[in-house]
């Protein structure tokens, strides 16, 4: 019996290229046995690539897996990719592939496309084609349902200057400061993107989520209730997470990395982590924050510091303790806290038993391999919809302690905010301290139960492969109105 082979498009960037290849090896691993044709998988891989993409296919392919790659043509870059137009950058990029792809549905055989969020631009193509299309949504659910929301805020809510809340079905109101901050802009490019993903989303056959149902249950009964979208009834949702890589170290070894062994030696959940992400780094002002505070709250900390990107780059470089520390911190503290200045292992400290609390830029990725291991948060978002994704923690979810940020000052948190915050979250029996930790245990459960066969995640998953299998295409070709941009 021919298989039924499943193309993945994931944006350039390596974060999203590694979410989609990890989804795609959970459908590999639900895809024997049953009725209907086995399932492959076959990633489709935008030209040119990353170094960082290119290492990371080549362990893939190594691994024994199954999964495949497909090398689209390279085409050329529609325009010089800066801070301010990173959306419009990935959004039109992908566009582009648009002939590619449904060249590569044809040669391969594809029985269905998953796109990435920013790659709706090649949905008609793959309905020309006959393929059933679905979006892979590496975020959580409250921003889907914001961006499916957002044609109509469009014209609802004048984002300049905003201060009132803004209402997500599903959630709590949310404040405007916590709306992304590259989806207020009207006038923007990106914004005006956005408003298209959030448009052409309702177009695909089905969404999948990497969230976990019973960590967004509201939210995602929004979306399925059709309450994001007055008037149309959204695509399947296929939430399958937690998709995170948990199965191997990241630097593999046969001896422990160095921050593993200084978390050897210390008690069971007694240092708070503070990581921020492969974009995150801080200057000296900020940094002499964090240490002041971390001193003065009294607990044990593992600081993952950075420094400042190199010219014409956006990640961060390895961190000159000498120029970005208070005098004497590192002497001071050095029987309680360890600041480690370069690439940290974030999967093996957040799984260490002596790790009690994370203070995060809440990435999703980062949040979610927090939540896997029940350790609880402290959001100090600082880019993307990261400021939206802490509001939800604290608000919603309830495993974070809210930390004040100020935004106006380039996200700087003061010592002593800081100071409470850790005090909260590691020991306080103050009640949002207490609940952040209960909560963050009970979400432990819930997303492992998720996975396990019978649980949410495992169910949708065998939903997805089953449509896949029965090549159901709830639009059909061409059902949905083109929406052009």
């Amino acid at each position: 019996m021919a298989s039924a082979n499943v193309l993945l498009l994931p944006e350039a960037g390596s974060g999203h290229l590694m979410s989609l290849i990890e989804a795609g090896k959970r459908l590999l691993a639900h895809g024997e046995g049953g009725d209907g044709p086995a399932v492959t998988v076959t990633v489709l891989v935008v030209q040119p690539s990353t170094a960082e993409v290119d290492a990371h296919v080549r362990r893939v392919e190594a691994s024994g897996l199954g999964v495949r790659f497909h090398r689209l043509p390279a085409v050329e870059p529609p325009m010089e990719r800066d801070a301010d137009n990173v959306q419009e950058f990935k959004s039109r990029y992908m566009q582009l592939q648009a002939p590619h792809v449904k060249a590569a549905a044809a040669e391969l055989g594809a029985a269905a496309l998953v796109i990435d969020f920013f790659a709706t631009g090649v949905i008609d193509a793959a309905r020309e084609a006959g393929v059933p299309t679905y979006v892979y949504f590496t975020s959580t659910a409250a921003l889907l349902a914001l961006m499916l929301r957002l044609p109509a805020l469009e014209q609802e809510v004048d984002f300049e200057g905003f201060d009132g809340t803004v209402d997500i079905p599903g959630m709590p109101p949310v404040p405007g400061g916590s709306i992304p901050a590259f989806m207020v802009r009207k006038k923007s490019p990106n914004f005006t993107w956005f408003v298209y993903h959030g448009r052409r989303f309702m177009d695909t056959d089905g969404i999948i989520v990497n969230t976990v149902a019973g960590l967004e249950p509201g939210v995602l009964a929004a979306i399925a209730d059709g309450r994001c979208v007055p008037g149309r009834h959204a695509p399947p949702l296929y939430p399958i997470g937690p998709v995170l890589d948990l199965g191997a170290k990241q630097q593999p070894s046969n001896e422990p990395h160095c921050v593993i062994q200084w978390l050897d030696a210390q008690p069971v959940a007694s240092v708070v982590f503070l990581c921020f992400g492969s974009m995150g780094w801080f200057n000296a002002a900020k940094t002499h924050e964090v240490a002041n505070g971390l001193e003065r709250s009294g607990h044990r900390f593992l600081w993952a510091l950075r420094g400042p990107p190199a010219a014409g780059t956006v990640n961060p470089t390895d961190a000159n303790l000498d120029e970005l520390l208070p005098e004497g911190f590192l002497e001071r503290t050095k029987r309680r806290g360890l600041v480690w200045p370069t690439w940290a292992p974030q999967k093996e400290i957040l799984a260490h038993a002596a790790v009690g609390g994370f203070v995060t830029h809440c990435g999703w990725n980062s949040t979610l391999e927090s939540l896997w291991h029940g350790v609880p948060l402290v959001p100090w978002p600082l880019y993307a919809e990261q400021r939206l994704n802490a509001f939800e923690l604290v608000a919603d979810v309830g495993v974070a302690v809210p930390l004040k940020v100020d935004t106006k000052r380039d996200n700087f948190v003061e010592a002593a905010e800081l100071e409470r915050a850790v005090r909260s979250l590691m020991g306080g029996e103050s009640g949002e301290g207490r609940k952040a930790r209960e909560k963050a245990a009970e979400m432990k459960a819930v997303c492992r139960n998720a996975v396990e066969e019978g649980g949410s995640s495992h169910a949708a998953l065998q939903r997805l492969r089953g449509a896949i299998r029965s090549g159901v295409s709830v639009t059909g070709a061409g059902a949905g109105a083109a929406t052009q941009l």
